[in-house]
């Protein structure tokens, strides 16, 4: 379940990832396989060749890759998530959740 985002924010994501560019979104999310994370980032592209590569800088396999229909992603939790969006100067994904 995902929450705390607007439709413009999830529709700016979409159309960066139809654009092939590498596109970082971070909600609220709620999922009893994983109880000690609330949100999850989504690193998006359409050109899976270009995810692939990127998610190799942070040792993120391509088989990890959620193979949406139109939006292919990565998704990243915890610490992995943070120290990424860190690396990716993306930390005002988590700041905007946090301000809430």
């Amino acid at each position: 379940m995902a929450f705390g985002i607007t439709r413009e924010i999830l529709s700016q994501w979409k159309q960066k990832v139809r654009n092939e560019e590498i596109a970082f979104l971070t909600h609220y999310w709620i999922d009893d396989r994983f109880p000690n994370c609330n949100t999850v980032t989504k690193v998006g592209c359409s050109n899976l060749e270009k995810l692939s590569e990127w998610g190799k800088k942070y040792h993120l396999q391509k088989e990890w890759i959620h193979m949406d229909d139109q939006f292919p992603h990565f998704d990243l939790f915890g610490e992995t998530q943070r120290a990424i969006l860190k690396n990716e100067f993306q930390l005002d994904q988590l700041k905007r959740l946090e301000a809430e």
